[in-house]
């Protein structure tokens, strides 16, 4: 029996999820919901235009200057409509939390196996909604045409350049002619609309996939019911709880004060940019990529920007998808699972994503490479010559390590079933020998069923 039947069978009580692990994609789902109303209101102020103007409104140091459309209506958002920065801020603070709460739902579901049938296609939701949410950041932060969003900007034509043939056409579509051209903002603000509906479609359809299949859970033993009314009190408690952790943020810490950088114009450098930190890992590549830039057929291949913006990403992205399926034809398991395991259980699986993790954590920690050599009085060069092997090699010792791990977390449990748990304590037998005293594992012990999930 399915628990969407015993759900219907027991009426007013159904047995959803209770583990903590779960609110990571409840926390997602609530992020998004900020967003969207935060962007509608957003939206009725904003101008995506490129054409120019000159500033006359409240903010005095840039008074009288020659800027886009986009800016100007933006500073007017931030400093002449009544709780248009805070709005603004908040915005942003629930893009980052959004898709930090999707990466910890994509880490949860990879660990415990929630991916396997029939919950294949939510899977592809997440990490769908995974790109869609960097996609969405990255148009999103260059659409105040700000001094600092004019580096993403550059970032973008290089990458587009980047790709052979087709490269040079892709570039003046996207920016309507000579950098920057008069469509790219135009062009981005389409696309970040585009992005948001698909994200809603794909959160209907996630949700629309766990009422048909339900929750997955650690324990099938002594289910409990959950009353709906105390399922929705903790949903809309957590809903408050996010709406006013972001009201706080977007009160108190400033986050992308353009204001502060200026219009952009071509050709000017901001100092200490950095992307957000979701896309730190693809200017880490960038950044320790060797400048390979050999000739074909007459034509040079700019491999520098080439691999790590395009190839690299890419193929994560695509490994990170397929994953389910990779994992089903090695194995041999199509059954359908209803029950989560526990990492250390499944110990090639643990150790590849823990290996996926240092991956990109090393290529997110080289985007500061300048940083940490300035900070910790390094080498720059050595550092970046590190951060080239240990992208390669670091993986691998990750993999090796947490499979040793696991394995003996394994061979430890074994060893307690058959033999108890130490106690420390000695007792003397009756023919004066002496023994520990032992306990037998409990079931959290013995097998970490019991949790709940």
């Amino acid at each position: 029996m399915t628990l969407r039947s015993r759900s219907k069978r027991e009426g007013g009580r159904t047995f959803a999820a209770g583990h903590w692990s779960f609110m990571f994609g409840e926390m997602a789902a609530y992020a998004f919901v900020v967003l969207v109303l935060t962007g509608t209101f957003l939206t009725c102020f904003y101008e995506p235009s490129m054409g120019r103007t000159v500033y006359h409104g409240t903010y005095a140091p840039l008074r009288d200057v020659g800027m886009s459309q986009a800016y100007a209506s933006t500073l007017h958002l931030s400093f002449d409509v009544r709780g248009g920065l805070l709005v603004r801020q908040i915005h942003h603070w629930a893009a980052l939390i959004f898709v930090a709460a999707v990466l910890l739902q994509l880490l949860r579901l990879f660990f415990t196996g929630a991916f396997r049938r029939p919950r294949g296609a939510n899977w592809l939701i997440w990490v769908t909604l995974l790109v869609l949410g960097m996609a969405a950041g990255v148009a999103g932060t260059v659409l105040p045409d700000d001094q600092l969003s004019g580096g993403s900007l550059g970032l973008i034509q290089g990458i587009v350049l980047s790709i052979p043939v087709v490269g040079s056409y892709l570039s003046l579509w996207l920016f309507g002619g000579d950098f920057p051209g008069d469509r790219i903002i135009p062009n981005l603000y389409g696309a970040h609309l585009l992005i948001t509906v698909l994200m809603v479609g794909l959160l209907v359809l996630r949700y629309r996939l766990v009422r048909r299949h339900g929750h997955t859970r650690f324990s099938d033993r002594h289910p409990v019911g959950i009353d709906r009314r105390v399922r929705l009190a903790s949903s809309g408690a957590l809903f408050c709880a996010i709406c006013t952790i972001l009201a706080l943020l977007g009160q108190a810490v400033q986050v992308n004060p353009i204001w502060l950088y200026g219009p952009f114009e071509p050709g000017a450098i901001t100092s200490g940019a950095v992307p957000g930190w979701y896309m730190g890992f693809l200017d880490g590549a960038l950044r320790i990529m060797p400048n390979w830039e050999p000739t074909v057929f007459g034509h040079p291949l700019s491999l520098a920007v080439l691999v790590p913006a395009l190839v690299v990403p890419g193929c994560f992205f695509t490994l990170l998808a397929a994953y389910p399926a990779i994992e089903r034809r090695f194995t041999g398991d199509g059954q359908p699972h209803g029950l989560l395991d526990r990492p250390r259980d499944h110990a090639n699986r643990t150790a590849i994503g823990v290996a996926g993790i240092t991956f990109y954590g090393l290529l997110w920690a080289a985007a500061a490479n300048d940083q940490i050599a300035t900070h910790f009085d390094l080498s720059l060069n050595a550092l970046t010559l590190f951060f080239r092997v240990a992208v390669i090699a670091g993986p691998f010792l990750a993999f090796a390590v947490t499979q040793r791990l696991c394995l003996g977390l394994q061979q430890q449990e074994r060893h307690q079933r058959e033999h108890g748990i130490e106690t420390g304590l000695i007792r003397q037998l009756p023919n004066g020998g002496f023994e520990e005293i032992t306990r037998s594992p409990g079931r959290d012990e013995s097998a970490g069923s019991a949790i709940r999930a």
